[in-house]
């Protein structure tokens, strides 16, 4: 349908509406497509009072479809309006009405008004992330830095993941300002991407590079650089962290996820206990590997390949330095078929030791176990990111021993044109956002990935204090 340029008389919203194939949705349809046209507010409210004189009220939903064009168009005083008549109808709102409020609200002079809402959300449910951002924002458009970093460790002890949109806004916000506090808690942010092993990206890498800049005699300065293999910083000389672990921290880190991962609770929900033995006793048998490596996942690089041709790439490739491989399968490889063909997966197997666990297992813990068990050399390929077991891993520096430990030994095959991969080796220094006091070192993306990557940057934003 197409909204009316100009507001209607009962009668014609009546005639538009019995020409509709399904009366019933006409309002509804008639909403979503002014919320496409963005039509003039008046419009869309003579279809409301329209509503509410032929029905005596109006429908939640339409209410919210009207919202959300009062918000899309920045119309404070109407929103305020639809707030009040939803208070007196209904009792409790859902979390989406109150997202709509609090971004219309946020946007405008009234945003206070958005805080208070947002304590009226906490009563009801965990706000969403939408609601906490929209707020913040408001508090550091307005200059109030103190009320937007409270709201922000709100939202972290929440559990509620902020996006990388609102900590580049704590940075633009900042810019100039001369506050030892504030400092602290924006050096916090860029601790918070070290422990998440989160990669800027280059227009929010550009902003905390400015901030840095801004600091009113701070002396602060940033050059994009790229680290050489040695780890060493070619702009300051500093020498990037090593990426390897003492042996006391693997040896704590690997005894963690043996007895917290692998033993815990989650391992078990998609692999009997009797498979998993009898993976540790195949394991222990043969230790230590070299490399191992998820088959499932690496058979399914290359889409147009068949899935036994994509393995066995990977497998010569990686079999080149007379390394011990393990491969981790399923049965259903065993079985001939036109992704496995019997000749291929036997030749393979003369290259590389195989385990075939059950089609539907788990299998990270079995990677982690056949990798721990085999030492500090051994490294593993997967293009998993390893993320579920991080939760299980309670503490904060095991989390951070794991993703070190994982930054260090994760091999990524990148596809090449020809038939082989070329494996990625795993760096020599440690990957991730870095300071000495008067230095910080930062890796950063090209482009903006709301995903978790395991593919580690090769940029950096070296900012040191002269």
């Amino acid at each position: 349908v197409q909204p009316p340029e100009k507001p209607l008389q009962a009668e014609e919203w009546n005639k538009l509406r019995e020409d509709f194939q399904t009366p019933e949705i006409f309002e509804e349809v008639m909403l979503n497509s002014m919320i496409r046209c963005n039509s003039p507010i008046d419009v869309a409210k003579s279809l409301l009072s329209h509503l509410a004189k032929r029905n005596g009220d109006i429908a939640y939903n339409v209410l919210v479809k009207y919202l959300t064009l009062c918000v899309q168009q920045g119309q404070v005083s109407e929103i305020r309006d639809v707030y009040d008549i939803m208070k007196v109808r209904f009792k409790i709102l859902e979390s989406g009405a109150y997202n709509l409020l609090i971004k219309g609200l946020s946007n405008s002079d009234q945003w206070r008004m958005a805080l208070t809402l947002l304590e009226e959300v906490k009563k009801l449910m965990i706000p969403s992330r939408a609601c906490y951002e929209s707020c913040i924002k408001a508090a550091g458009r307005h200059q109030e830095m103190q009320l937007a970093f409270e709201l922000y460790s709100e939202m972290l002890a929440k559990d509620v993941v902020p996006t990388l949109d609102v900590l580049q806004s704590f940075f633009d916000f900042s810019r100039g300002m001369k506050d030892a506090e504030l400092q602290k808690e924006l050096f916090g942010i860029l601790l918070y991407l070290r422990e998440n092993q989160i990669y800027p990206h280059k227009t929010f890498m550009r902003s905390i590079k400015l901030w840095f800049e801004s600091i009113p005699g701070g002396n602060w300065r940033g050059h994009l650089t790229n680290i050489k293999d040695s780890g060493q910083c070619p702009v300051c000389h500093h020498q990037l962290e090593d990426s390897n672990l003492t042996e006391e921290e693997y040896s704590n880190l690997s005894e963690r996820i043996i007895r917290d991962v692998i033993h815990g609770t989650d391992t078990f929900r998609k692999t009997s206990p009797q498979e998993f033995a009898a993976f540790q006793t195949f394991v222990e048998n043969r230790l230590p590997f070299d490399i191992v490596i998820d088959g499932l996942n690496v058979s399914h690089i290359k889409p147009r390949k068949m899935q036994c041709e994509n393995l066995f790439d990977a497998v010569n490739c990686l079999a080149k330095e007379n390394a011990r491989l393990l491969v981790l399968g399923r049965k259903h490889m065993l079985v001939n078929s036109s992704n496995w063909k019997r000749e291929i997966m036997k030749e393979m197997q003369n290259k590389a030791d195989f385990f075939f666990a059950e089609n539907i297992s788990e299998d990270d813990a079995f990677l982690l176990y056949a990798t721990l068990r085999s030492g500090k050399h051994c490294k593993f390929v997967t293009r998993d990111f390893l993320r579920d077991h991080k939760a299980c891993l309670s503490d904060s520096l095991t989390r951070h021993l794991f993703r070190k430990w994982q930054r260090g030994h994760q091999i990524v095959l990148k596809k090449c044109f020809s038939s082989v991969f070329s494996p990625q080796p795993a760096f020599r220094y440690d990957c991730v956002v870095q300071t000495t006091g008067d230095t910080w070192h930062i890796p950063y993306k090209d482009v903006f990935e709301e995903k978790y990557s395991y593919r580690v940057p090769r940029k950096w934003l070296c900012i040191q204090q002269k």
